[in-house]
């Protein structure tokens, strides 16, 4: 991978209590574990003048999203309460840009694009102009959780032209099904992104 620098911004995925909290909706088994990885890449991207963006799941409480409302999931990090707030262990610098998904009952897996669950229809973030304005040409993805909106941020980030990296320490997965993070892992990399540890950074 290259390492941090101007040209490189570190995608901090849906680290909010919901999913990182072990009293979260939807706790991710092993999130807590990943803390310290990401805080280190925090600061090591920081040190060395990278962009770092931060994303959130931040839906109404109704949404296809939902399994209330014949979605998959139960309800989570809906906006403007605990479960959707980052979680207070990670370093947040202030003024830090922020990623909203799913702000109008999308499915907010991408940090890119969001899709309409009843239409299918799919909307950018304002992730890629952020990016590009910003001339960032690599990412690097840590985060929550592998098999979901990390996969999808990482595909969306190699189709959009970026050179994407995800540090395998630094993402933990939901596991649906056993061995979904792994065959979400071996997805990413055939796409054409790095798997690493941060190690390596």
């Amino acid at each position: 991978m290259r390492n941090y620098g101007s040209c490189v911004a570190l995608l901090v995925v849906d680290m909010q209590n919901d999913f990182a909290d072990a009293r979260g909706s939807l706790h991710v088994a092993g999130a807590e574990s990943i803390l310290p990885v990401v805080n280190a890449q925090i600061a090591l991207a920081r040190a060395n003048g990278s962009m770092l963006v931060y994303t959130q799941d931040w839906h109404p409480p109704h949404t296809p999203h939902f399994k209330v409302d014949g979605g998959e999931w139960p309800v989570h990090c809906v906006a403007h309460t605990w479960g959707a707030e980052l979680h207070p262990a990670l370093d947040c610098p202030p003024g830090s840009p922020m990623i909203l998904k799913g702000t109008n009952g999308e499915d907010g897996y991408s940090a890119f694009t969001m899709r309409d669950p009843s239409s299918d229809e799919r909307v950018p973030t304002l992730l890629e102009p952020l990016l590009v304005e910003s001339g960032v040409s690599d990412v690097v993805v840590v985060g929550l959780a592998t098999d979901y909106c990390v996969r999808a941020t990482a595909l969306d980030a190699i189709r959009l032209g970026f050179h994407a990296t995800v540090l395998t320490d630094g993402v933990a997965a939901v596991n649906v099904q056993p061995g979904d993070g792994e065959r979400a892992l071996a997805e990413i990399e055939a796409a054409g992104a790095v798997l690493a540890t941060s190690g390596a950074c």
